[in-house]
């Protein structure tokens, strides 16, 4: 397992500055968050010219990028060419949301399938992100759906359910099925808490994860928004890339 950061935590800057932030607090690899709701890096302006994306990467910083992350739901046309644009880059692994609670089991299927279809086409792992709001928040429906979607994994995001309404179940059966993680500190009541003072055991994540042979990123991906103005966010970052350093 390695330490990554995603850009997501410098979400309210822009993308050349966020990956100047991450090499400063020696950060050496990075997870691309795109929205396409937001000025931080946006699929459509980026597919608009994928080689001069790529290219103006290349200048802009010396980060190794692992994982693309979308925030919201795409087109099958614009994943399959976000996919493209990860195999350019070397990237193995793309996260998609699952469908919002209420979208119907076999609709979220056909989906899926479709879009593991298309990352396969270009070799890419996917997986949908665990998230209260949508179908993964129960713990069973996230493994119910990668059983039914062949090559389907999960983006395991423990603070959704160390706080979301299904935290008494916990996280042992998704390990199995665990593609990528995204990290910060919670506690039961709150999304994000400063480091040190939540209830997110890493140290038996990590156990859990190692058990299933799981080698791929850990990734520090603290929201700006839930930070009070007086929180030092560099700091977080810090915190966090050395806390889980030491456990690996």
């Amino acid at each position: 397992m390695f330490v990554a950061a995603s850009t997501r935590c410098f979400s309210d800057k822009g993308f050349a500055e966020a990956c100047h932030l991450l090499t400063d607090l020696e950060y050496d690899k990075v997870e691309l968050w795109f929205d396409d709701n937001s000025q931080h890096l946006r699929p459509t302006d980026v597919l608009a010219n994928i080689d001069g994306f790529f290219g103006q990467y290349r200048e802009t910083t010396r980060l190794t990028p692992v994982a693309f992350t979308l925030e919201h739901d795409v087109p099958a046309n614009v994943l399959h060419e976000m996919c493209k644009l990860a195999k350019l880059m070397r990237v193995a692994q793309i996260t998609v949301p699952s469908s919002p609670l209420g979208t119907p089991f076999n609709e979220e299927i056909d989906r899926l399938r479709n879009f593991v279809r298309l990352a396969n086409q270009e070799t890419i792992r996917l997986s949908i992100k665990t998230k209260t709001g949508t179908l993964t928040e129960d713990p069973r429906t996230a493994v119910e759906l990668c059983h039914s979607v062949k090559g389907l994994g999960l983006t395991l995001d423990p603070s959704y359910y160390l706080c979301g309404p299904h935290n008494a179940r916990g996280i042992d059966t998704l390990t199995p099925h665990v593609y990528h993680v995204q990290l910060r500190d919670s506690s039961p009541t709150q999304l994000q808490v400063q480091i040190g003072l939540g209830e997110v055991d890493y140290t038996r994540l990590i156990a859990q994860l190692r058990k299933e042979n799981y080698d791929r990123v850990l990734s520090v991906e603290l929201l700006p928004e839930l930070y009070d103005a007086d929180i030092n966010r560099l700091l977080e970052m810090r915190k966090l890339r050395m806390l889980l350093e030491t456990l690996l």
